[in-house]
């Protein structure tokens, strides 16, 4: 029997899933049931795979959703790690690798603090991509939305047809401009006279 307390509810039903459409970077989900566990869901990481914890009366429905909602969840956390120069531009490769057939090769790519109004820029001439230090802390597929969209700035100057094309197989595309547009609209809600913390 295993220290960890998440494993000590009995020998639970287990499940390999497919890693889902849009999902981060896992090669296998582990989804194991336990009649013990009653509304609590957990994941974590082991190894390559990710295991979810759920109830076992849960329908399969309930289980996918709950599969993303814990991705999500996980994805937050591991992005809350800042990424360090170096790191962006590994991602930035490995996003041109997967998207752009490697088209898009940046000779910098780097966090920057005097970006206020922008996710992100690039200057194709130089090969250059800056990102918002805003940027640090959210979900890795949104900084990895708005990194592939400066790589396809590389290639494609402007936002028209041809730009976009670049970025439909990449399938978390209208998620992350929901995201980012909440954070924006956010930004803008006015402030309420005694809100906590005042």
């Amino acid at each position: 029997m295993s220290a960890d307390p998440l494993h000590r509810a009995g020998t639970p039903q287990r499940s390999t899933t497919p890693p889902l459409p849009g999902g981060s970077k896992e090669s296998a989900i582990e989804v194991r049931r336990s009649t013990r566990r009653r509304r609590t869901v957990s994941a974590y990481r082991e190894g390559d795979r990710t295991v979810v914890l759920i109830p076992a009366r849960m329908s399969e429905a309930e289980e996918q959703r709950w599969v993303r909602v814990m991705l999500d969840k996980l994805a937050a956390q591991e992005s809350k790690r800042l990424l360090g120069d170096a790191e962006l531009a590994e991602r930035a490769e490995r996003l041109s690798a997967q998207y752009l057939g490697g088209r898009a090769r940046p000779r910098s790519v780097r966090w920057v603090t005097n970006q206020n109004t922008r996710w992100g820029s690039c200057t194709p001439a130089e090969g250059s991509i800056r990102l918002s230090h805003r940027l640090q802390g959210m979900p890795e597929y949104v900084v990895d939305y708005v990194l592939l969209h400066e790589l396809a700035h590389l290639l494609v100057p402007g936002h028209g047809p041809g730009f976009w094309r670049l970025l439909e197989p990449y399938p978390r595309t209208e998620r992350a401009r929901g995201y980012l547009e909440g954070v924006v609209a956010a930004g803008r809600l006015p402030h309420v006279p005694g809100a906590r913390g005042e």
